[in-house]
């Protein structure tokens, strides 16, 4: 039990040194991951950063990933998961900027119809808005 405990605390202070850049605008935040590779401690820093910033109140996210290089296979499927907690709150979340290796490991995945991933930023932008105008739409009716 001990060894567990130390297992966890090691694993949140591991998880604290992920650097992001965190950008915040009126309706969502950017989040920027500072590292080269996408991979389980990444993710993983990414999911706590996102619930951290729900907590002070950011609740859609734009993940720009233009400094990542690589991506870890099996942390695809994270980075879905991710994107579909915000969805089952009812709130958004894109990817961006995802260069062509990352980009070709997605669609080796089958996964590049799930994943929402713009090309640009601005389209990224553009999804936030419409899906925030979407859920106004419908909830006033």
């Amino acid at each position: 039990m001990l060894f567990l405990n130390a297992l966890k605390t090691l694993t949140v202070q591991i998880l604290l040194l992920m650097d992001f850049k965190i950008d915040t605008k009126d309706t969502f935040t950017i989040i920027t991951p500072l590292n080269e590779a996408i991979d389980a401690k990444m993710t993983g820093a990414l999911g706590a950063k996102c619930e951290e910033m729900r907590q002070s109140g950011s609740n859609n996210f734009i993940v720009d990933l233009e400094n990542c290089k690589t991506i870890d296979k099996t942390c695809v499927g994270e980075l879905i998961a991710l994107q579909g907690a915000s969805y089952d709150m009812d709130l958004s979340f894109v990817y961006t900027k995802a260069n062509d290796e990352i980009t070709k490991t997605i669609r080796e995945e089958d996964e590049d119809f799930i994943i929402n991933l713009a090309p640009r930023m601005d389209e990224a932008i553009d999804i936030i808005s419409m899906e925030i105008l979407e859920r106004d739409l419908f909830n006033e009716e």
